[in-house]
């Protein structure tokens, strides 16, 4: 593959381990010590956890691989959004508990769902998918398992809706600041003039990927 695809899956995996996807242990602090409403770290901590989050950016990867219109990429991306923030907001703030094994594993099966569909496997299959509804249906696994990752951190009550909010809208600024090197990147690789050749060999390694995530996932729930 050429250095711009490298760059292009590079941007996947922004300032992470690939395990790394969680609460840091100071971030984590913070949220247990915190009293009243704190929108600026919230929000940090928010758009921090976006762009490190390694199985919402391959998913929004995916999405955007076979996008070239802005007007296209800005409604996956607002489906996307909107799914997430819903059940962020609902799964913390109406206190929503699922197994977050579970819910990471369906959303590391998203990541594998859009690498298919984009090597045309759904439609070799004659199975015909909505992409806009799976999009916004994936998005709200995506959220829910952002939720997970609050839940368990005994956030103080005073404040709770005004910061849970801050956090999604760094979510969201942190989702435009990695959408925006995405879309460099495969702009840059598209200019290479390699970008067709090379789709196949990467939306495969993009499947791979997600399929590990579920196994990592599985694998976590059944030992836990």
């Amino acid at each position: 593959m050429t250095r711009a695809a490298l760059l292009a899956l590079a941007a996947l995996f922004l300032s992470s381990g690939l395990w790394a996807h969680g609460v840091a242990d100071q971030d984590e602090l913070f949220l247990t010590n915190n009293e009243g409403l704190a929108v600026g770290p919230y929000m940090y901590l928010g758009a921090k956890h976006m762009v490190t989050g390694y199985d919402h950016l391959a998913f929004l990867a995916g999405v955007i691989f076979f996008l070239y219109r802005f007007r296209d990429v800005a409604l996956y991306v607002t489906l996307f959004a909107v799914g997430h923030s819903v059940t962020l907001l609902v799964g913390v703030l109406g206190g929503i508990h699922a197994n977050p094994f579970l819910i990471d594993a369906i959303v590391g099966l998203s990541v594998a769902y859009k690498a298919f569909e984009n090597l045309g496997g759904f439609r070799a299959l004659g199975v015909r998918i909505d992409t806009r509804a799976a999009v916004l249906v994936f998005g709200l696994f995506h959220g829910f398992g952002l939720a997970t990752k609050l839940q368990p951190v005994e956030i103080s009550a005073s404040g709770l809706v005004g910061n849970i909010v801050s956090f999604n809208v760094g979510v969201e600024l942190g989702q435009f600041a990695a959408l925006a090197i995405i879309l460099l990147s495969f702009n840059l690789w598209r200019a290479s003039g390699r970008f067709q050749s090379h789709g196949y060999a990467a939306n495969a390694a993009l499947m791979a990927v997600g399929f590990l995530l579920v196994a990592y996932q599985l694998t976590g729930y059944f030992m836990a």
